[in-house]
């Protein structure tokens, strides 16, 4: 159970149960019940948006679900996809752009895309149906990349929390987070949930590719900046679909 209760811990707002500092074994293992955090977390925000949509109207069910959506994940990776697009976007060589990722304040570029990022992710929620199963998977598919990511990519620093998952992260934890994914993209969404991890899948791998031409390796704010464009990904082909079936 440690390593299901160290992927909430680090991944949500929730209360924490083990009040110890969790081991860089734990921290590995936990990588592969990402997808399954996410599945409980888009669980609870689709009932709160179905149920909030029958007191508010659609722009301030939006708002609300979004908001709860930021303070649930502690904004972590929408700090980090803003810290990524500083420093990808805003320095000069690979050890600027790496100096800025470490940087707490945020720059032009980070503002200017974490707005852009909950705009679109906005006007997606309000357009969407009452039963939205994209809001449910978007969190599944976002926190599988982050999975991939962690095991595949190179990691661009000598020390810290990232290095510790990513030394200890293996197959048995990959294939219990794709198991996860796919599971829950086929119950949920079928078809359509599975073109949506398919396409997630391709856009982590493209972004992670971009990523690396510019940076030695990933960093944890490039795992929360893969989370979040994926999220966004998922919803828009989601409703993409809906639409045109």
């Amino acid at each position: 159970m440690i390593p299901i209760l160290a992927a909430f811990q680090f991944l949500t707002i929730l209360p924490a149960v083990v009040r110890r500092p969790f081991t860089a074994v734990e921290m590995g293992r936990a990588v592969g019940w990402y997808p399954f955090v996410g599945l409980a977390l888009g669980g609870l925000l689709y009932g709160l948006q179905g149920a909030l949509r029958f007191v508010f109207p659609d722009a301030l069910t939006a708002a609300l679900t979004l908001s709860v959506w930021v303070v649930l994940t502690r904004a972590l990776h929408l700090d980090g996809f803003m810290d990524s697009f500083d420093a990808l976007f805003g320095g000069f060589t690979p050890e600027r752009r790496l100096e800025i990722m470490k940087d707490p304040r945020i720059g032009t570029f980070g503002m200017a895309g974490g707005v852009l990022l909950l705009l679109t992710k906005f006007t997606v929620l309000v357009d969407s149906p009452r039963f939205f199963f994209g809001l449910l998977l978007a969190p599944v598919v976002g926190r599988w990349v982050i999975s991939l990511a962690v095991f595949a990519y190179p990691y661009a620093r000598e020390k810290g929390l990232g290095r510790d998952m990513k030394d200890n992260v293996g197959w048995p934890q990959i294939v219990l987070a794709t198991l996860t994914a796919l599971a829950a993209a086929w119950i949920f969404g079928g078809w359509m949930g599975l073109a949506a991890l398919v396409a997630g899948g391709l856009a982590g791998v493209l972004a992670a590719g971009y990523m690396l031409r510019l940076i030695p390796g990933l960093t944890g704010d490039s795992y929360g900046a893969l989370c979040e464009g994926v999220e966004m990904l998922v919803l828009l082909v989601f409703m993409g679909l809906s639409h045109v079936v």
